[in-house]
């Protein structure tokens, strides 16, 4: 009868301590595909996003070159020819998101931004020929077209105020940051700036 009883209470132990590891192991597979299907859905957000276009701005201008010339050492009046050209310029600065470096620490929860890239700032300035006056003695060539053209572009670049640009670029890209990292945040998980440029309760 001892036996019977000692046996039983061997099996329901066995049993018991069976079943508690079969719990635990279930629970704990079950946190670790948890862990890895949030890093995976925050880093996949971000590398869908590689390179980020923040702002664009558009510009115009015109510009009039005149250009005398005088014929036969100036005995005769000064011939003139005329050149109107249009400028259009078009200013973006863009953020390489691949150039991101970031840390995810799934145990304790924490998203942790350690570099951000630099800002590309590209000015593209295009010139049209808008009006043209010349003479049969005095035609424009192509070394006056490239001439102005350089000129009316160098004006364009000048006429950017990069530093601005970068300025409004810089919060738009945080505004950017705000919905790529609006994942993590759903999934509990705290923000962190190692670079000291993001304010990240703005995030």
């Amino acid at each position: 009868m001892k036996t019977n009883k000692t046996i039983i209470a061997f099996v329901l132990g066995a049993a018991a301590m069976l079943l508690l590891f079969l719990i635990w192991n279930a629970i704990t597979k079950k946190s670790e595909d948890k862990v890895q299907n949030d890093y995976y859905i925050i880093t996949n957000q971000i590398t869908k996003m590689n390179k980020l276009v923040v702002m664009e701005q558009d510009f115009s201008s015109m510009q009039k070159t005149k250009i005398s010339s005088e014929l036969l050492g100036g005995m005769l009046p000064k011939i003139e020819k005329e050149l109107i050209t249009f400028t259009k310029t078009n200013a973006q600065v863009s953020y390489d998101l691949t150039k991101m470096k970031l840390e995810v620490d799934s145990i304790n929860k924490k998203l942790i931004i350690k570099e951000l890239p630099n800002a590309d700032i590209r000015i593209t300035p295009s010139v049209e020929i808008q009006s043209l006056d010349d003479s049969f003695f005095n035609r424009f060539d192509e070394k006056d077209f490239q001439k102005i053209t350089k000129s009316a572009k160098d004006n364009a670049y000048k006429s950017v105020n990069q530093n601005r640009l970068r300025d409004e670029g810089r919060k738009q890209l945080l505004e950017n940051l705000d919905n790529i990292f609006v994942l993590a945040k759903a999934l509990n998980y705290k923000i962190e700036d190692k670079t000291g440029q993001i304010d990240v309760s703005k995030l």
